[in-house]
């Protein structure tokens, strides 16, 4: 809202053309041209002419500023004081209607996909291991952040999303791409429910991406398991070498996990192996119970220390 200079002239009453507009001349003192229900042009000393729209709410009288000419054409104006008169029907100033829509198109411009997507890992962290934080994190910041990152999320469509998951199965990483697109539809429905976008635009290109059929190694027949042993052990590696495959023929563990362990998880005189859950998989830990066999690969294990199993 703006005050109402008293002593602006009106110097003319009859509904506006383009043309009356575009020939006014600026004068010593401010005038205006009135186009009716409550819209003029304030022409200025400076010669600039200003778009203004009276109105009252309360009984009170108040001036709305519109736009300048002509980068608002009179056509426009009018249309923006239709706009305005709906609005004060309602008993909302126009000039404040303005300033909030302005204040959520800024919070807008800020909810980035890249900002929301890094909100949504700091959710998440808690219960992902520190393989799969870092899986996420380079994925998303060496394929995804580059090309849409920058964007408002509400902006963010499905041909952008589709056209980042091809470029990654074209290079032969059809997996990533598969995970890049359930990534990318947690985030937006993270951004939903945190009431910052208004649609997950990724669940539409489930199945855009062929997941590649795994091809598992021929599983050896208990006949064959001797002579695998015995091949281990005439192996030229290491000793810690050897008795690692032999644990892990043993105990069936998934590498990692045995690679990782320490001997604070071990307790030798109960036989017993706890993996904690913080290193396995699905986060639950795991006990392994010793047998004879077993017990005499930890046996030899003790004289070849590393410090770590």
């Amino acid at each position: 809202m703006i005050s109402i200079p008293a002593f602006m002239a009106v110097r003319s009453s009859a509904r506006l053309t383009d043309a009356r507009i575009r020939n006014a001349k600026k004068a010593d003192a401010p005038y205006k041209l009135s186009d009716g229900g409550g819209l003029f042009v304030a022409i200025q000393p400076t010669g600039a002419k200003c778009w203004r729209y009276r109105y009252r709410i309360g009984g009170r009288e108040n001036l709305f500023a519109i736009g300048e000419y002509p980068a608002l054409s009179l056509q426009q104006a009018r249309a923006e004081r239709d706009k305005a008169r709906d609005l004060i029907k309602q008993g909302i100033h126009p000039a404040a209607q303005r300033r909030a829509q302005k204040l959520v198109a800024t919070r807008q411009a800020a909810d980035t996909f890249e900002a929301i997507a890094k909100e949504w890992i700091e959710q998440k962290r808690k219960d992902w291991s520190s393989y799969y934080l870092s899986q996420v994190e380079t994925v998303l910041s060496g394929d995804v952040y580059p090309d849409i990152g920058r964007l408002p999320i509400k902006a963010v469509q499905a041909a952008h999303l589709l056209a980042i998951l091809k470029r990654v199965e074209r290079r032969g990483a059809p997996t990533i791409a598969i995970l890049i697109r359930q990534w990318s539809s947690a985030i937006f429905r993270y951004a939903v429910v945190t009431l910052r976008a208004d649609q997950d635009p990724a669940a539409a290109l489930k199945g855009a991406v062929s997941k590649p059929k795994t091809k598992h190694k021929r599983a050896l027949a208990q006949s064959e398991l001797p002579d695998l042993l015995a091949k281990v052990e005439e192996a030229r590696s290491t000793p810690p070498i050897k008795i690692a495959l032999q644990l892990l023929l043993l105990t069936f563990v998934r590498p990692k996990e045995l690679r990782d362990a320490a001997w604070s998880e071990f307790d030798l005189d109960k036989a017993v192996w706890e993996v904690p859950d913080e290193r396995m998989k699905k986060g639950t830990r795991h006990i392994v119970d010793f047998h004879l066999k077993l017990s005499r690969v930890f046996h030899r294990k003790l004289s070849h220390p590393l410090g770590a199993v």
